[in-house]
Formats: C-alpha cells, structure tokens, sequence
C-alpha cells in the first residue's frame, strides 16, 4: 500500500498485537480509539462541534505520518483523495482524512482479510520509464509500418 513504511506498519502491531484489530467491532471504533474519527457533539438536532478528539498515541503518529507521505505522491487514489480535501480544507485536515481512511482501510484489511485494490495500480518511477519506452517502441514500429518478419529475429 503507497504511503504505508515497514516503521508504520511495525508501529500499528507493535501497538495493537497481531489480534488486537478483532477487539474493535468495526472500523468506526478502531479510528476513534486512535483518536481520528470526528468526535460529533449534538444537542437539539444542532451540530455544535465535529472536530477530532485531542490526545494522541503512536497508531495515530504512524498514520498521519504515512498520510503525508501521501500528500507528496502523484496520481494515486489516495493521494487524489488528499488532495481534494487539502483544496478544500487545507493541509491538516486533509492529513487527518487521510489518516482515518488509511486506518479504515488496514481495519477492513487486518479482519475481512481482503487484501487493498485500489482502482488504479501506483505505478514506481523504473515501472513508468519501461512503460513509456514501450509505448515509444510500438510508435515507432507503426510509424515506419514493421512487421515481425522484417526484424528476422533468429532463436539460436
């Protein structure tokens, strides 16, 4: 998962133990006990406050720190998904939202046993230059009208 370091994730389970994710019912409650959810007081229908909780713990450094890191990636879905909340509300927020979709997403992970998918791959710097060598390849090859028998490659 981009963002996601070996610190992070040693972090996360030195923390809450290999089991630890199944003593929280769902993903709701693992955010607020890492003090990411927004904490909504209410009183008459009326939303008087919605901001995060204060305190803080190791789980929540690990994660807003990943968060970040993925505020200074390109064209991942997460950091698409930084990036519009930081448009919208700015850095910190964004970096909160991200961290409590992060932790979601390792919830659902660590118990439903799914594995992360995000919709598009993220693609590593030596991955994009062999992809757009490919694509530079194949261009060519139908600019000056290639075949394969024109390459006489021979196998011995």
């Amino acid at each position: 998962m981009e963002g996601i370091s070996h610190s992070a994730v040693l972090t996360i389970i030195n923390e809450i133990g290999p089991d630890g994710f199944f003593k929280f019912p769902s993903a709701y409650n693992f955010t607020s006990w890492a003090r990411l959810a927004p904490n909504n007081k209410i009183s008459g229908g009326k939303v008087l406050s919605h901001r995060t909780p204060k305190g803080s713990n190791r789980v929540k450094t690990a994660l807003r720190q990943a968060a970040n890191a993925i505020g200074n990636l390109k064209d991942t879905e997460l950091s698409n998904f930084f990036r519009k909340i930081a448009f919208k509300k700015g850095r910190q927020v964004a970096i909160s939202a991200t961290a409590r979709k992060l932790a979601v997403i390792i919830w659902n992970m660590a118990t439903k046993k799914e594995p992360y998918k995000p919709k598009n791959e993220y693609l590593f710097l030596d991955q994009k230059r062999k992809m757009g060598l490919v694509k530079r390849m194949k261009k060519q090859i139908n600019k000056f009208d290639i075949k394969p028998e024109d390459l006489d490659f021979s196998t011995s």
